[in-house]
């Protein structure tokens, strides 16, 4: 049943995202349900930001709102507590949900509402999203932009001294010393989490331990981390990540990178990785196979991310960042801004928790 709801919801994201909106009763008559199964699952996917809800339709969340929408959210009936705030986010899949649900819960335990826009990873969607939030009626935003890995450039610092609202950066950070690096900010401690699966592994008896992680916002930090606690125990370093990469991505040279490391465990006496992301320790962790090597008896695995580490053949021991959390403390620091204009400013870092499972070959506490 949960397969047939899972494939139900696909269908509808992609007919959103095609029409961009579309009205529920146009939806229920494609999809071949009743208008209400159509309204659930719309609700259900608006819950977690994918898409948007409004008065009998669907909305893609890049959509920009029609003069007559804006209107339409502004006219809505208000929340108890009368506050409309904004997120802005890369995208609506993946880390993000859970990041999504938590600044919902949020909000609505003070009665608040969130309206939430996304870019698809579109450095130039970032203005587009904010203004948009704005003239709906959002007094205050969370943002995460689109930036370069390398982090913001100067047009993307103006737009922030430019916001016509109070904004909490969600994990992104403005260089210490660069205008608006004393702004509210709120963001996984990236670093010490990676620095934590490196212990654990060495705990357990590994020497060797690399490093593989896919081109992200969080691989300069979590590349930090292992470097630290390396150097720490006095291990050699084995960093397979990709550098010089300044924008998500680098499939091609993961691939190149994993076999590297296949070769590694074959015959240089590599037997642990931390990799990033799960869904890639899962791809890894079938390649090890193939090669004939077993997880965790020849190799140990410990993924950075844990939004599908407990759904592999072996179940995979993690560093889950407190997604939710961060979500919950956005908000939670948003309002304050609110309230408190001339408060001190804050910058939270959530530590990530190391979830053990078979993949390490220690005893499992998940």
């Amino acid at each position: 049943m949960r397969e047939r709801v899972d494939e139900r919801h696909k269908r509808v994201l992609r007919l959103v995202r095609e029409h961009r909106s579309v009205r529920i009763a146009d939806l229920a008559a494609e999809l071949g349900t009743s208008v209400e199964t159509a309204r659930r699952d719309v609700a259900a996917l608006a819950d977690v930001g994918l898409i948007r809800r409004l008065h009998g339709s669907a909305v893609w969340p890049t959509a920009r709102l029609s003069p007559r929408e804006t209107r339409l959210v502004r006219s809505a009936p208000a929340a108890p507590g009368g506050l409309m705030l904004g997120m802005v986010v890369p995208a609506a899949g993946y880390f993000y949900p859970s990041v999504i649900r938590g600044a919902r819960d949020a909000a609505a335990a003070v009665g608040a509402r969130l309206l939430v826009g996304t870019t698809d990873y579109r450095r130039d969607q970032d203005a587009t999203r904010i203004e948009t939030l704005v003239e709906a009626g959002a007094t205050g935003l969370l943002l995460t932009p689109s930036w370069g890995v390398e982090g913001p450039d100067p047009g993307d610092l103006q737009q922030l001294a430019d916001l016509p609202v109070p904004a909490v950066l969600v994990e992104r950070h403005v260089p210490m010393g660069a205008p608006g690096a004393e702004g509210d900010r709120v963001s996984s401690a990236h670093a010490q989490g990676a620095a934590s699966g490196v212990r654990h592994l060495a705990a357990l008896g590994h020497r060797r331990i690399a490093l593989l992680s896919r081109t992200t916002h969080s691989c300069p930090h979590i590349r930090r981390g292992y470097r630290a606690a390396i150097t720490s125990l006095g291990l050699p370093e084995d960093d397979l990540s990709p550098l010089g990469s300044t924008g998500p991505g680098g499939f091609e040279t993961f691939e190149q990178d994993a076999d590297r490391l296949l070769d590694l465990a074959e015959s240089d006496g590599v037997r642990a990785a931390i990799v990033h992301t799960d869904a890639d320790a899962i791809n890894l962790l079938q390649r090890l196979t193939v090669r004939g090597l077993r997880v965790p008896e020849d190799f140990a695995i410990v993924c950075y991310d844990d939004e599908l580490a407990g759904l592999a053949d072996v179940r995979l021991t993690s560093i889950a960042p407190a997604k939710h959390a961060m979500g919950e403390a956005a908000v939670k620091l948003l309002l304050r801004r609110l309230k408190e204009p001339g408060a001190e400013s804050s910058h939270i870092e959530l530590m990530p928790q190391l979830r053990v499972r078979e993949s390490c070959g220690a005893h499992t506490s998940d």
